[in-house]
């Protein structure tokens, strides 16, 4: 069959749970074909495409007719647009013949092959009629105040008929839903018919008379479901026999969906073995913190499908001791899978974007396939884990489409979503072929995550460039945050936005430091003789530290370079100044970082060719993963700090380099890329563009020769903002908007938000 509706009240109308009734079998039926008809301009349904609850139509009538395109492409149905386009005499034409009438107030709305005005019935007088009649176009007047000059012969009803011939589609498999007056030539085609519920008594009237018309009592997609039945569509076992059974709500008020497990997997002698998890960060000891005092819980995340491993395990227990009622529901993936989804198209197509590093980007569309269908497991895994009104919480870019699925799954539960990735400016996010796609399931959420304020805005842009979005609330960003002391600063930030009559909270939650974790570490003594030892190795030498990932985000190469030209233009710190780099490798696999990692091995080699002396090494380069224990040790016998990412969402590095020297009562000093997330945070570094070569000397420069007292004054701001924003906090903050964000009947989702 050919369902041909109109959008407003119509199939954007009814209850929720006729809504999704209907939109769940459009999309499932194969022989259902969805045609939109509306009369406004085709840039108007662009964003119902972005949006992942509505089905995608195969056809759009739009402009009152004189818009004709594929659903997918949105390009023209040739044989049909084309004909319309010949008989219309052009929108410049028709607007002057106009213009000399006042009451005629054009619509600034998208209009193509149309000329669509505000007035009032009285004012399309005999001289309208004339001149309308002259340019061989046609008039619509409806609702009262809308007046559109069409081309002859072209409406609604008449460009849907001739699709349908073109379709070759029975006329008999044709129904046509509508709401009101403008929609009356779809009724006088003889196509089947269904004025739904609550439409407008114009309409009504006009159509009481026409026998394959059927008036129905529930509103929107309430009335279309009643047509069904009643035109008998789906045959006599009706709507309900094509829908899948519903799946039974889980028994977790907390569902965290993360992509690693709340512990380590990893195979030994042909066996699936366990340990306890390496956090960087603190995050994962944070997110299992909610799980405490016996409370309910589901973490969902990948793990390892592979021949000769046994039986896979769905549920696995997490901590029986700790956090007795946690499970880990395991969604199994296969090394392929895992390959391009992760490996592969996260960190070739959405990493180097969301970096602003699009043009490293590689967009496939087969790889886009894949990272779907992991999105959808990851959602289906955790609609079966949720109880009732729950809280599903994802973490981060590789789960984007989640929310789309799961809304789907579950109008019920809220969905948070933490951004922990920088998330960039929209003539940025834009070069994603998918946007509309993601920016259409992120707005699925309840309230959404990110580091810093610039990042939340930067969303919002992306947002109103793919769909309608209303700004409801906006907060000042300081004293939390810097608004215009560094590059990624800003004064006021948008807190909830408006989309489609739904309210989504956002807010700048900053991940923090788990000062505890870097406690013991100081206190282990194994690293307080390796702080000992690399005091005594430098033997006065200072040391200018720096830890990251082997990325190009990072600024590596740019770094090593501002280096090279520091000692040449300060030739008084050779033998007196030692850059020691530790660099963690990319992950087995990952191509992509090849030549960078050549390319940095040649510079490291250039520089200590130039300038070492016997006993001195200028650059120290370890090319390793180090223990954090370790890298603590580092932190503490560093006098600078140089951390110059191109752009980063945050970088927790510098937190913890600020923790040690702070608990050490040091004076080291941070040098921070002013592109980094933190740097809207911390109050204290010697901010630096990582972009200007001559900044990057100047300012490490200047952090080493700054005076010890100025040193600790600016490490004691830094310090006491770290202690104070902890981990801890960044995880009840989350949690406490995302509560007051929770759907009005989601009672459960504001308990289990409240752990």
């Amino acid at each position: 069959m050919l369902l041909a509706t109109d959008l407003d009240g119509t199939f954007l109308g009814g209850s929720q749970t006729a809504r999704l009734k209907l939109y769940q079998l459009v999309a499932s039926h194969p022989d259902i074909r969805l045609v939109f008809v509306t009369g406004r301009g085709l840039e108007y349904v662009l964003p119902l495409l972005a949006d992942p609850t509505v089905p995608q139509p195969d056809y759009i009538i739009a402009d009152v007719g004189a818009t004709v395109v594929l659903g997918d492409s949105q390009q023209p149905v040739f044989e049909i647009q084309d004909d319309i386009e010949r008989i219309w005499p052009g929108d410049r034409v028709v607007a002057d013949a106009l213009a000399h009438l006042p009451a005629l107030q054009r619509q600034e709305v998208p209009q193509e092959r149309r000329c669509s005005f505000f007035c009032e019935e009285h004012d399309i007088d005999d001289e309208v009629r004339r001149i309308v009649e002259s340019l061989d176009c046609d008039l619509l007047f409806s609702a009262g105040k809308y007046f559109d000059v069409l081309p002859k012969g072209v409406d609604k009803g008449r460009t849907l008929q001739r699709l349908v011939e073109h379709l070759a589609v029975d006329p008999e498999d044709v129904l046509v839903a509508g709401d009101t007056l403008n929609d009356l030539s779809m009724y006088e085609t003889g196509f089947k018919g269904v004025c739904v519920g609550d439409s407008e008594a114009g309409l009504l009237t006009a159509t009481a008379n026409l026998a394959r018309v059927y008036h129905a009592t529930s509103p929107g997609t309430g009335g279309i479901l009643e047509a069904f039945g009643y035109f008998g569509f789906l045959g006599s076992e009706g709507v309900d026999a094509e829908l899948s059974p519903v799946s039974e709500p889980g028994k977790s008020d907390l569902v965290i969906v993360y992509h690693r497990l709340p512990y380590e997997e990893f195979i030994e002698d042909g066996e699936r073995k366990r340990r306890r998890p390496k956090s960087p960060n603190g995050i994962i000891p944070t997110l299992l913190s909610f799980f405490a005092d016996g409370k309910p819980g589901s973490w969902v995340a990948w793990a390892i499908d592979a021949p000769g491993l046994g039986e896979f395990e769905v549920h696995t227990e997490v901590d029986v001791q700790h956090y007795p009622k946690l499970v880990a529901a395991r969604v199994a993936l296969t090394e392929d899978e895992v390959e391009i989804f992760y490996k592969r198209f996260s960190k070739e197509a959405f990493w180097p974007t969301l970096h602003t590093f699009w043009e490293r980007a590689i967009f496939n569309e087969s790889h886009w396939e894949v990272f779907l269908e992991v999105n959808r497991r990851f959602a289906e895994s955790a609609a079966a884990e949720a109880a009732d009104n729950a809280v599903v919480w994802i973490h981060d870019y590789n789960l984007w489409m989640v929310p789309a699925y799961l809304r789907e799954l579950r109008p019920d539960v809220t969905i948070a979503f933490f951004h922990h990735t920088y998330f960039p400016s929209a003539d940025v996010f834009n070069v994603l072929p998918w946007r509309r796609q993601i920016v259409g399931s992120l707005l699925q959420c309840n309230y959404i995550g990110f580091h810093i304020p610039r990042q939340a805005e930067n969303f919002v842009d992306v947002a109103r460039g793919v769909m309608p979005v209303k700004i409801s609330k906006r907060v000042n960003c300081a004293p939390r945050f810097l608004t215009y002391g560094c590059a990624v600063g800003l004064e006021e930030m948008t807190t909830e936005i408006e989309v489609a009559e739904r309210h989504i909270g956002l807010g700048a939650h900053p991940v923090g430091l788990d000062i505890g974790r870097v406690e013991r570490a100081l206190e282990d003594p194994a690293q307080k003789e390796r702080i000992a030892a690399l005091r005594e190795e430098l033997d006065g030498v200072r040391m200018v530290l720096a830890v990251e990932r082997l990325d190009f985000t990072k600024g590596i190469l740019e770094k090593l370079q501002a280096f090279e030209h520091l000692l040449e233009e300060n030739p008084e710190l050779l033998e007196k100044v030692t850059l020691i780099t530790i660099c963690v490798p990319a992950a087995a696999g990952m191509k992509i970082y090849d030549d960078l990692q050549a390319q940095i091995e040649q510079t490291v080699g250039r520089i200590n060719g130039r300038f070492a002396h016997i006993g001195w090494t200028p650059v120290q380069f370890f090319f390793r993963a180090v223990p954090f224990e370790q890298l603590v040790a580092y932190y503490a016998a560093a006098d600078v700090m140089w951390i110059t990412p191109l752009r980063d969402g945050l970088n927790l590095v510098a937190k913890e380099y600020v923790a040690t020297q702070g608990l050490t009562r040091g004076c080291g000093v941070l040098v921070l890329s002013e592109f980094a997330g933190a740097a809207a945070e911390l109050r204290g570094p010697i901010l630096t563009n990582p972009h200007d070569p001559h900044e990057l000397v100047t300012t490490c420069y200047l952090a080493l020769t700054m005076s010890r007292d100025e040193a600790r004054r600016r490490l004691a701001e830094a310090f006491n903002s770290v202690c104070y924003y902890d981990i801890a906090l960044w995880g009840n903050e989350f949690m406490a908007a995302v509560r007051a964000h929770a759907p009005l009947q989601g009672t459960q989702a504001k308990t289990a938000a409240s752990g």
